[in-house]
């Protein structure tokens, strides 16, 4: 089985961020094309409030890689406007389907299931696995693949990647916790619900960041293996069957601004290091999306 994927021989003035919380169950429903979000001048956007990929800060404006950049395509397809809306992780694919949003710009990996779903554009990112733990990691664990072997739970988002990792490690199901969303990960760790939380990276290095002193990324960390190769993310916009001339239109510019200096400083603002940016030039969607 393939999970992520094994790593390779691993403007804002004219976008105005409108949060909204999506509920109710809708319908599918036809998609919007290129031509008729021109025509109405917003873009319809969804994060799932997830640091540093794409969330809302303080003041509501959307911040993350995914939406700095696709306020950057955004201007480039002439799209005056943004309307950003912010959902759970697991809901994000469904909305697509529904027509809640034109676009996910949550650096969701691409994954050959999920291609079944939505159409990607191409990866924007890349970046690794890492895991959460209560402060002096108590349990001394460093890895995934320990929990197959040891009585220890580990707690995932719903809907998250991680599961399927799990599951290719033989970690038993009834081992794996599962949380609604991040902002429960540091509660879930410091009170002993899980004895870690599995996220990538960067998500675990924000939570720590949060936790006050309370929980820390577990140093010594080994990225989980599977089919003999250590296991990264690419990540991209993601859009509704329905839509592909917005995604081929985000393509074209993505591939322009990926050559910029001001992607790599966004690459850089949100942590990704020089390797994660290199490594999202390393897999194309088609080979991602065939496994």
């Amino acid at each position: 089985m393939k999970l992520k994927h094994p790593q390779s021989p691993r403007i804002p003035h004219l976008l105005t961020a409108v949060t909204a919380c999506v509920f109710g169950l809708g319908s599918a429903a036809q998609a919007a094309d290129l031509d008729t979000i021109r025509d109405r001048g917003t873009l319809r956007v969804a994060v799932a409030n997830e640091i540093p990929y794409g969330y809302m800060d303080l003041n509501g404006e959307a911040k993350g890689v995914g939406p700095d950049v696709a306020k950057q395509i955004a201007k480039a397809l002439g799209i005056g406007k943004i309307e950003w809306t912010t959902t759970a992780f697991g809901s994000l694919i469904p909305g697509l389907q529904a027509d809640r949003y034109d676009m996910v710009a949550a650096e969701m990996a691409i994954l050959p299931q999920r291609c079944e779903q939505v159409l990607y554009s191409e990866p924007n990112s890349s970046y690794g696995e890492g895991l959460l733990v209560a402060k002096g990691n108590p349990k001394q664990l460093h890895s995934y693949e320990g929990f197959a072997t040891s009585d220890h739970k580990i707690a995932i988002m719903a809907g998250a990647d991680q599961l399927e990792i799990l599951q290719a490690l033989k970690v038993p199901a009834d081992r794996i916790v599962t949380i609604a969303n991040n902002a429960d990960a540091i509660s879930t760790v410091t009170t002993g619900r899980a004895d870690a939380y599995a996220a990538t990276s960067l998500t675990v290095g924000e939570l720590a960041a949060k936790s006050k002193g309370k929980a820390e990324a577990a140093s010594d960390f080994k990225d989980p293996v599977v089919d003999g190769q250590p296991v990264r993310s690419w990540g991209g916009f993601a859009f509704s069957k329905d839509s592909g001339s917005l995604r081929d239109a985000v393509n074209q510019e993505l591939a322009k601004f990926k050559q910029t200096d001001e992607w790599q400083k966004i690459m850089s603002r949100y942590g990704f290091s020089a390797e994660d940016a290199s490594q999202s030039f390393e897999r194309s969607t088609a080979q991602l999306c065939t496994g």
